[in-house]
Protein backbone atom coordinates (compact mmCIF):
# COMPACT_ATOMS: atom_id res chain seq x y z
CA UNK A 1 0.00 0.00 0.00
CA UNK A 2 2.27 3.11 -1.19
CA UNK A 3 1.11 6.15 0.00
CA UNK A 4 4.65 7.99 -0.91
CA UNK A 5 5.53 8.97 2.51
CA UNK A 6 8.48 7.18 4.95
CA UNK A 7 7.26 5.88 8.66
CA UNK A 8 8.79 7.67 11.59
CA UNK A 9 8.19 7.16 15.20
CA UNK A 10 7.39 9.65 17.95
CA UNK A 11 7.98 8.93 21.42
CA UNK A 12 4.60 10.41 23.42
CA UNK A 13 5.99 10.87 26.79
CA UNK A 14 3.85 13.48 28.93
CA UNK A 15 0.07 11.63 29.07
CA UNK A 16 -1.44 12.67 32.79
CA UNK A 17 -3.23 9.95 34.45
CA UNK A 18 -1.99 6.72 32.97
CA UNK A 19 1.32 5.07 31.87
CA UNK A 20 2.89 7.09 28.90
CA UNK A 21 1.60 5.26 25.40
CA UNK A 22 5.00 4.82 24.00
CA UNK A 23 6.09 5.13 20.63
CA UNK A 24 3.82 7.00 17.96
CA UNK A 25 4.45 5.25 14.62
CA UNK A 26 3.51 8.31 11.65
CA UNK A 27 3.61 8.07 7.93
CA UNK A 28 5.19 11.41 6.89
CA UNK A 29 5.45 12.79 3.31
CA UNK A 30 4.70 15.66 1.03
CA UNK A 31 6.10 19.42 1.35
CA UNK A 32 4.24 22.83 2.38
CA UNK A 33 2.12 23.40 5.35
CA UNK A 34 1.36 20.58 7.92
CA UNK A 35 -1.79 18.72 7.72
CA UNK A 36 -2.08 15.96 10.50
CA UNK A 37 -4.55 13.18 9.82
CA UNK A 38 -6.36 11.49 12.81
CA UNK A 39 -7.91 7.80 11.83
CA UNK A 40 -11.06 6.00 12.97
CA UNK A 41 -11.46 3.60 15.32
CA UNK A 42 -10.39 0.51 14.39
CA UNK A 43 -8.02 1.55 11.81
CA UNK A 44 -4.80 3.20 11.25
CA UNK A 45 -2.83 5.66 9.22
CA UNK A 46 -3.21 3.35 6.61
CA UNK A 47 -7.19 4.28 6.77
CA UNK A 48 -6.12 7.85 4.71
CA UNK A 49 -4.26 5.65 1.70
CA UNK A 50 -7.07 7.21 -1.20
CA UNK A 51 -6.57 11.02 0.67
CA UNK A 52 -2.86 11.13 0.95
CA UNK A 53 -1.79 11.56 -2.63
CA UNK A 54 -4.43 14.49 -3.26
CA UNK A 55 -2.89 16.23 -0.04
CA UNK A 56 0.82 15.48 -0.46
CA UNK A 57 1.02 18.57 -3.70
CA UNK A 58 0.57 21.09 -1.09
CA UNK A 59 1.19 19.40 2.50
CA UNK A 60 3.41 17.89 4.45
CA UNK A 61 1.53 15.17 5.66
CA UNK A 62 1.51 13.46 9.00
CA UNK A 63 -0.71 10.44 9.06
CA UNK A 64 -0.69 9.25 13.03
CA UNK A 65 -0.88 5.95 14.26
CA UNK A 66 -3.36 6.22 17.94
CA UNK A 67 -1.90 4.93 20.79
CA UNK A 68 -2.05 1.06 20.89
CA UNK A 69 -3.12 0.93 17.12
CA UNK A 70 -1.58 0.46 13.96
CA UNK A 71 1.82 -0.01 14.88
CA UNK A 72 2.34 2.26 17.95
CA UNK A 73 3.80 0.72 20.79
CA UNK A 74 1.13 -0.92 22.97
CA UNK A 75 2.06 -0.19 26.88
CA UNK A 76 0.36 -2.54 29.18
CA UNK A 77 -1.99 -0.32 31.59
CA UNK A 78 -2.10 2.35 28.92
CA UNK A 79 -5.19 4.22 29.29
CA UNK A 80 -7.30 4.75 25.69
CA UNK A 81 -10.33 7.40 26.83
CA UNK A 82 -10.43 10.61 24.79
CA UNK A 83 -8.39 12.74 27.27
CA UNK A 84 -5.56 10.06 27.30
CA UNK A 85 -5.51 9.43 23.21
CA UNK A 86 -6.05 13.57 23.26
CA UNK A 87 -3.10 14.01 25.14
CA UNK A 88 -0.83 12.28 23.00
CA UNK A 89 -2.09 13.68 20.43
CA UNK A 90 -1.09 17.13 21.69
CA UNK A 91 2.14 15.43 22.40
CA UNK A 92 2.82 14.72 19.16
CA UNK A 93 2.45 18.42 17.50
CA UNK A 94 4.23 19.94 20.56
CA UNK A 95 7.18 17.60 20.64
CA UNK A 96 7.20 17.88 16.45
CA UNK A 97 6.88 21.46 16.89
CA UNK A 98 4.27 21.72 14.36
CA UNK A 99 2.39 24.98 13.94
CA UNK A 100 -0.53 26.37 11.59
CA UNK A 101 -1.39 22.87 11.20
CA UNK A 102 -4.73 22.01 9.57
CA UNK A 103 -6.05 18.44 11.54
CA UNK A 104 -8.43 16.01 9.81
CA UNK A 105 -9.70 13.34 11.87
CA UNK A 106 -12.30 11.10 11.08
CA UNK A 107 -14.62 9.36 13.52
CA UNK A 108 -13.03 9.03 16.81
CA UNK A 109 -10.18 11.27 15.08
CA UNK A 110 -13.08 13.82 14.40
CA UNK A 111 -13.10 14.13 18.22
CA UNK A 112 -9.73 14.35 19.01
CA UNK A 113 -9.13 16.77 16.19
CA UNK A 114 -12.10 19.18 17.82
CA UNK A 115 -10.94 18.43 21.73
CA UNK A 116 -7.13 19.00 20.63
CA UNK A 117 -7.82 22.17 19.27
CA UNK A 118 -9.77 23.56 22.20
CA UNK A 119 -6.79 22.46 24.22
CA UNK A 120 -3.49 23.59 21.26
CA UNK A 121 -5.88 26.67 19.48
CA UNK A 122 -1.97 28.38 19.16
CA UNK A 123 -1.09 25.74 16.99
CA UNK A 124 -3.65 24.46 14.67
CA UNK A 125 -4.71 26.74 11.81
CA UNK A 126 -8.41 24.70 11.44
CA UNK A 127 -9.96 21.45 11.58
CA UNK A 128 -11.60 19.21 9.31
CA UNK A 129 -13.88 17.21 11.36
CA UNK A 130 -15.34 13.97 9.26
CA UNK A 131 -18.70 11.91 10.47
CA UNK A 132 -18.02 13.22 14.76
CA UNK A 133 -17.69 9.92 16.43
CA UNK A 134 -19.92 11.11 19.36
CA UNK A 135 -23.06 9.77 19.73
CA UNK A 136 -24.21 6.53 21.36
CA UNK A 137 -24.69 3.58 19.31
CA UNK A 138 -22.14 4.43 16.81
CA UNK A 139 -20.58 1.32 15.28
CA UNK A 140 -23.87 -1.08 16.39
CA UNK A 141 -25.34 0.97 13.15
CA UNK A 142 -23.24 -0.52 10.76
CA UNK A 143 -25.68 -4.17 10.97
CA UNK A 144 -26.69 -7.22 12.74
CA UNK A 145 -22.48 -8.00 13.02
CA UNK A 146 -21.32 -5.06 14.35
CA UNK A 147 -24.60 -5.34 17.21
CA UNK A 148 -22.95 -8.78 18.50
CA UNK A 149 -20.02 -7.53 18.68
CA UNK A 150 -20.62 -5.27 20.86
CA UNK A 151 -22.97 -7.30 22.90
CA UNK A 152 -20.32 -9.41 23.15
CA UNK A 153 -17.47 -7.01 23.96
CA UNK A 154 -20.11 -5.71 27.45
CA UNK A 155 -20.35 -9.21 28.30
CA UNK A 156 -18.49 -9.41 31.98
CA UNK A 157 -15.44 -11.98 31.43
CA UNK A 158 -15.49 -12.53 27.73
CA UNK A 159 -15.70 -8.61 26.37
CA UNK A 160 -11.66 -8.80 26.11
CA UNK A 161 -11.72 -12.10 24.04
CA UNK A 162 -14.98 -11.20 21.77
CA UNK A 163 -13.11 -8.39 20.95
CA UNK A 164 -9.80 -10.31 20.00
CA UNK A 165 -12.34 -12.40 17.68
CA UNK A 166 -11.95 -11.03 14.03
CA UNK A 167 -12.71 -13.57 11.47
CA UNK A 168 -11.85 -12.02 8.21
CA UNK A 169 -15.54 -12.04 6.50
CA UNK A 170 -17.01 -10.67 9.64
CA UNK A 171 -14.43 -8.03 9.93
CA UNK A 172 -15.30 -7.14 6.14
CA UNK A 173 -19.08 -7.57 6.81
CA UNK A 174 -18.51 -4.33 9.75
CA UNK A 175 -16.69 -2.01 7.72
CA UNK A 176 -18.45 -2.53 4.80
CA UNK A 177 -21.68 -1.52 6.24
CA UNK A 178 -19.91 1.95 7.23
CA UNK A 179 -19.83 2.28 2.70
CA UNK A 180 -22.14 2.88 0.30
CA UNK A 181 -19.11 1.68 -2.44
CA UNK A 182 -18.18 -1.15 -0.71
CA UNK A 183 -15.59 -1.86 -3.81
CA UNK A 184 -13.20 1.43 -1.76
CA UNK A 185 -12.22 -1.60 1.12
CA UNK A 186 -9.92 -3.29 -0.74
CA UNK A 187 -8.35 -7.06 -0.14
CA UNK A 188 -4.64 -4.96 0.43
CA UNK A 189 -6.09 -3.01 3.40
CA UNK A 190 -8.11 -5.48 4.76
CA UNK A 191 -5.27 -7.64 4.57
CA UNK A 192 -3.24 -4.73 6.92
CA UNK A 193 -6.02 -4.42 9.34
CA UNK A 194 -6.07 -8.09 9.91
CA UNK A 195 -2.64 -8.59 10.32
CA UNK A 196 -2.19 -5.56 12.62
CA UNK A 197 -5.02 -7.34 15.13
CA UNK A 198 -2.84 -10.25 15.65
CA UNK A 199 -0.10 -7.62 17.10
CA UNK A 200 0.46 -9.54 20.61
CA UNK A 201 -2.02 -7.67 23.01
CA UNK A 202 -4.03 -6.02 20.47
CA UNK A 203 -7.29 -7.73 21.67
CA UNK A 204 -6.64 -5.99 25.28
CA UNK A 205 -6.24 -2.68 23.27
CA UNK A 206 -9.22 -2.96 21.02
CA UNK A 207 -11.53 -4.27 23.81
CA UNK A 208 -10.39 -0.58 25.81
CA UNK A 209 -11.04 1.08 22.95
CA UNK A 210 -14.55 -0.36 22.41
CA UNK A 211 -15.51 -0.15 25.88
CA UNK A 212 -14.17 4.04 26.56
CA UNK A 213 -16.09 4.70 23.49
CA UNK A 214 -18.28 6.94 25.82
CA UNK A 215 -15.50 9.09 26.97
CA UNK A 216 -15.77 10.54 23.15
CA UNK A 217 -19.14 11.52 23.76
CA UNK A 218 -18.03 13.18 27.01
CA UNK A 219 -15.79 14.84 24.96
CA UNK A 220 -18.16 17.00 23.47
CA UNK A 221 -18.65 18.88 26.34
CA UNK A 222 -15.04 20.71 25.07
CA UNK A 223 -16.63 21.84 21.75
CA UNK A 224 -18.12 25.07 22.73
CA UNK A 225 -14.12 25.78 23.83
CA UNK A 226 -12.93 25.48 20.16
CA UNK A 227 -11.69 28.84 18.48
CA UNK A 228 -10.25 27.88 15.78
CA UNK A 229 -12.09 27.44 12.32
CA UNK A 230 -14.00 24.19 11.75
CA UNK A 231 -15.44 22.54 9.31
CA UNK A 232 -17.85 19.32 9.84
CA UNK A 233 -18.38 16.78 7.13
CA UNK A 234 -20.98 14.49 7.18
CA UNK A 235 -21.46 11.91 5.19
CA UNK A 236 -25.39 11.33 3.88
CA UNK A 237 -25.32 8.02 4.42
CA UNK A 238 -22.66 8.01 7.62
CA UNK A 239 -23.52 6.42 11.15
CA UNK A 240 -24.96 9.82 12.65
CA UNK A 241 -28.90 10.45 12.90
CA UNK A 242 -30.09 13.89 12.13
CA UNK A 243 -30.43 14.37 16.06
CA UNK A 244 -26.89 13.83 16.52
CA UNK A 245 -25.70 16.55 13.66
CA UNK A 246 -28.47 18.62 15.01
CA UNK A 247 -26.56 18.57 18.48
CA UNK A 248 -23.20 19.52 17.29
CA UNK A 249 -24.36 22.25 15.40
CA UNK A 250 -25.85 24.19 18.58
CA UNK A 251 -22.29 23.06 19.97
CA UNK A 252 -20.36 24.73 17.24
CA UNK A 253 -22.19 27.55 16.25
CA UNK A 254 -19.87 29.28 13.88
CA UNK A 255 -18.73 25.79 12.41
CA UNK A 256 -19.13 25.34 8.40
CA UNK A 257 -21.19 22.38 7.95
CA UNK A 258 -21.02 20.11 4.59
CA UNK A 259 -22.78 17.29 3.54
CA UNK A 260 -21.57 14.82 0.89
CA UNK A 261 -24.13 12.51 -0.90
CA UNK A 262 -23.84 8.68 -1.57
CA UNK A 263 -21.26 8.89 1.16
CA UNK A 264 -20.74 6.56 4.60
CA UNK A 265 -19.22 6.62 7.66
CA UNK A 266 -15.53 6.25 5.68
CA UNK A 267 -15.35 9.11 3.70
CA UNK A 268 -11.70 9.08 3.08
CA UNK A 269 -12.43 6.06 1.79
CA UNK A 270 -15.26 7.15 -0.49
CA UNK A 271 -15.08 10.50 -1.03
CA UNK A 272 -11.26 11.10 -1.19
CA UNK A 273 -10.99 14.32 -3.62
CA UNK A 274 -14.31 15.80 -1.72
CA UNK A 275 -12.27 16.14 1.12
CA UNK A 276 -9.14 17.15 -0.31
CA UNK A 277 -10.95 19.94 -2.44
CA UNK A 278 -12.58 20.60 1.35
CA UNK A 279 -8.90 20.89 2.68
CA UNK A 280 -7.63 23.29 -0.22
Amino acid sequence: MNIHGTTSLFYASTTPGARPPGRLRYLVGGTGSPVVLLHTVRTQAEHFHRLIPFLLPHHTVYALDLPGMGHSDITPGASYTEPSMRHAVADFLTGLDLRDVIVIGESMGAVLALTVAADLPERIRRVIAINPYDYAGGIARSGLLARALMAGIRTPGIGPIVAGIEPRPAVRAILRGGLVDKSVLTDEYLDELLAVGRRPQYAQVAYSVFTNLPSLIAARSLYPRVKVPVRVVYGDKDWSRPSDRHANEALLPHADFVHLPNIGHFASLEGPVAIAALVV
